[in-house]
């Protein structure tokens, strides 16, 4: 794990050092659920508006806590709106732009071959190998935690759980490596073509999924703050909305409310 956080360091030291020294450039860090339609959308505004966007992904605290301490960048997507109301306090987070929800689905094995019925509480059986979100690394993490406290099922949950991923990428790895049954992960990495013949989504309630609103925030430090606005328009725009679907962001419910919703997120 030290060895990653090494690998993660320089890269994002080498990132940030391109992008510093290049005036066509945006960098935009976005949690690992929300990168495949973040990088649709940029390649087709990249190809409008000739730029070129670099994109760092991985969870959302270490993403936030990279952008504090490189003071560089333009663009922040956490997993949660948590985030940005948590962080406002540190003036790195301006303008927020309405982009879809993250809701959470327990996921197993492709045709569920071990029958786990859709309620947290299996999360907590002691004949399924269970793996859950790290809190304090991963928005999936955090969410997890939320979730399972709020039906007072979280200890048992935790004390039943092989171990904690250290994001959702990893989280989803382990049922298609086959060494866990049950995860609770981020409903829309499921529509991911790596994962969707693989593994099956199991519906929670709306009580029990911590539907959360996503939000582009427009960073302090950019240098190219226009541009960065006009990505965020873009991104939310009739077409945006229809590439966030496609991907599990939204549903069409979602998108008969998305101006309401909106009003209520970027306030």
């Amino acid at each position: 794990m030290r060895f990653l956080k090494v690998i993660f360091i320089i890269f994002i030291l080498f990132s940030t050092f391109s992008y510093a020294n290049s005036k066509n450039k945006l960098l935009f860090y976005v949690g690992i659920t929300m990168v495949k339609p973040v990088n649709e959308l940029a390649k087709n505004f990249e190809k409008s508006n000739n730029c070129e966007i670099n994109i760092l992904q991985g969870g959302s605290k270490d993403l936030y806590e990279s952008i504090k301490s490189s003071k560089l960048g333009d663009l922040y997507l956490p997993g949660s709106l948590v985030y940005r109301i948590k962080n406002l306090k540190d003036n790195l987070l301006l303008n927020a732009k309405f982009v879809g929800f993250n809701k959470l689905s327990l996921v197993v094995k492709k045709g569920n071959p071990l029958k786990i019925k859709a309620t947290l509480a299996e999360l907590a059986n002691e004949n399924l190998n269970v793996v859950l979100g790290n809190d304090q690394s991963s928005s999936v993490g955090r969410a997890s935690k939320k979730v399972l406290s709020q039906h007072n099922l979280y200890q048992n949950a935790v004390l039943n759980t092989l171990l904690l991923a250290s994001d959702s990428r990893n989280l989803m790895n382990y049922v298609k490596e086959g060494k866990a049954d049950l995860i609770l992960t981020w409903h829309a990495t499921t529509f991911w073509d790596e994962n969707k013949d693989l593994v099956d989504a199991l519906i929670l309630d709306d009580k029990s999924s911590n539907k959360s609103a996503l939000a582009l925030n427009l960073l302090s430090t950019s240098k190219n703050k226009e541009l960065t606005k006009k990505f965020m328009n873009y991104a939310a725009s009739a077409e945006g909305r229809e590439v966030f679907k496609k991907y599990g962001f939204l549903d069409d419910n979602d998108i008969k409310n998305f101006e309401k919703i909106a009003l209520d997120v970027e306030k």
